[in-house]
């Protein structure tokens, strides 16, 4: 486990079928909150439109989605909107789709296909990054170690989140979940490291 895929910054487009108008918006979000607010955001600024429907996938683990159709008929928006952050592998990330009704309906199929495609254009356009789980470790220790305590975090894959120094010091570090164990291994080889 310990990396997945998301974006790294928002993408858009647009898909016209029958005449009716649908714009897709895809945005990286960190929790469900923040996802809402991004629907809200939408909602407000295209509240003339007949539909704002979306879906948002969350975690590494892609355990945490939802999706809504927004007075659609059901299953034709959310779930196809969905289904195209799915296809793309991707979590933490959440695609609103705006309908302008164009006079023209286009029955349970065609909204289902024009959703999904419209999903698909936005997510398309959108960069995709790895990006990994990451722990916090933190631990104190004498100034004494404070040598070969700073020679660990000189590592690429170590980021230093907190720290104070005094007469005993504390740090806390931040690493990939994976590389965790090995990292308090080290650490704890240190003389006079506490974690």
């Amino acid at each position: 486990m310990g990396s997945f895929h998301t974006i790294s910054s928002p993408s858009e487009a647009k898909y016209t079928e029958k005449m009716s108008k649908f714009l897709a918006f895809v945005h990286p979000v960190c929790s469900a909150s923040d996802a809402k607010a991004v629907v809200a955001d939408y909602q407000k600024r295209y509240h003339d439109a007949r539909h704002v429907c979306w879906a948002y996938m969350l975690g590494s683990a892609r355990a945490e989605y939802l999706s809504s159709d927004n007075g659609e008929p059901s299953g034709t928006a959310g779930k196809p909107i969905l289904g195209q952050i799915n296809s793309f592998g991707l979590t933490d990330v959440v695609v609103v789709v705006v309908r302008y009704f164009g006079g023209i309906k286009l029955g349970t199929s065609g909204l289902i296909a024009a959703y999904r495609e419209a999903a698909r254009l936005a997510l398309s356009e959108a960069i995709v990054e790895e990006r990994h789980d990451m722990a916090d470790i933190s631990f104190s220790f004498p100034y004494l170690a404070m040598n070969d305590v700073m020679k660990l975090t000189k590592s690429s894959d170590v980021s230093v989140v907190g720290q104070s120094f005094d007469n005993i010091c504390s740090m806390t570090l931040r690493v990939k979940l994976d590389d965790a164990e090995a990292l308090k291994s080290r650490l704890s080889d240190i003389d006079g490291v506490t974690l």
